[in-house]
């Protein structure tokens, strides 16, 4: 069996349950092992994140695939986590959307979203447009098509609800799922009835991102199939004011013994996985040289 079958079934199988998960927000290898060690089942690499992790870019598709490749290669070969992967508009057309699924898939990823929004940006200021229904379906069917392991996860995502209309989002959803993708990722939900409207349209699972309150409410998640709900990216936040403040108080000339918020000896080991390294040290380095 291949090393990353077994996190792809396990997504696949949380998609098929009947409760809802939520992911934790992963950009490197230390944050996924600190996700998978905390018992979280699924994790979510958002595009906006990796182009701050790698880039320390906004989310304006300056990112490029072998980029986002590489920073999932290093997500996936650090747990066995299973992680979704935004995968924004598979960085092209069709034919690249293809080459997308493929460095992905290499990559250990075990689902990725790819989205029908015209990217990047045509113009400045005029917000984001949807291409074509036939173009948004070329993309899935090329996806598919590119896809070696059938348990990968392929789910076609839509901001159509925001940019459109939930009926549009719904039709949009309908032609994806008869292209067959895995999953339908929803973005920019409005309200109840509009995820009400597209689940009705629909049978297979539903990821959902932004959204009210009042949409993520457990019993609401249940009566419209969504089994992976997305909660944001506080993690690469509170990361980031965490280094920020540490920097701060280094510059103002504050003792390091003294700051506050280090992470202890013993977590650093754990997340380094210290003690595996001490164990192949100790079965495989010749000690007396």
């Amino acid at each position: 069996m291949h090393r990353w079958h077994k996190r792809r079934q396990k997504f696949r199988a949380l998609l098929q349950r009947d409760d809802c998960s939520f992911p934790a927000s992963v950009y490197d290898p230390v944050s996924v092992r600190i996700a998978e060690n905390l018992g979280f089942e699924v994790g979510i690499f958002g595009g906006s994140i990796a182009s701050l992790t790698v880039l320390g870019a906004p989310d304006i598709i300056l990112l490029t695939l072998s980029e986002l490749a590489d920073q999932a290669m290093r997500i996936s070969r650090a747990s066995e986590l299973p992680v979704l992967v935004d995968a924004d508009h598979g960085y092209g057309n069709a034919l690249n959307t293809m080459r997308c699924v493929q460095e992905l898939e290499a990559a250990g990823v075990a689902g990725l979203s790819v989205e029908d929004t015209e990217l990047p940006a045509a113009t400045a200021g005029g917000g984001r447009r949807l291409v074509s229904l036939a173009e948004g379906v070329g993309k899935m069917k090329a996806a598919l098509s590119a896809r070696a392991d059938p348990d990968l996860v392929i789910a076609a995502r839509t901001s159509a609800s925001i940019i459109t209309d939930a009926r549009d989002a719904a039709t949009r959803m309908q032609a994806y799922e008869e292209a067959g993708v895995d999953a339908l990722f929803l973005y920019g939900v409005k309200d109840i009835t509009d995820l009400e409207t597209i689940a009705r349209a629909t049978t297979l699972p539903i990821i959902l991102g932004s959204a009210p309150r009042s949409v993520k409410e457990p019993e609401v998640l249940a009566a419209n199939r969504v089994k992976i709900c997305l909660r944001g990216h506080q993690p690469f936040a509170a990361a980031t004011q965490a280094i920020y403040d540490t920097l701060r108080r280094l510059k103002a000339g504050e003792d390091p013994k003294q700051l506050p918020n280090l992470a202890s000896v013993s977590l650093m080991e754990t997340v380094s996985r210290a003690g595996d390294y001490e164990h192949w040290a100790a079965q495989f380095l010749d000690a007396d040289g």
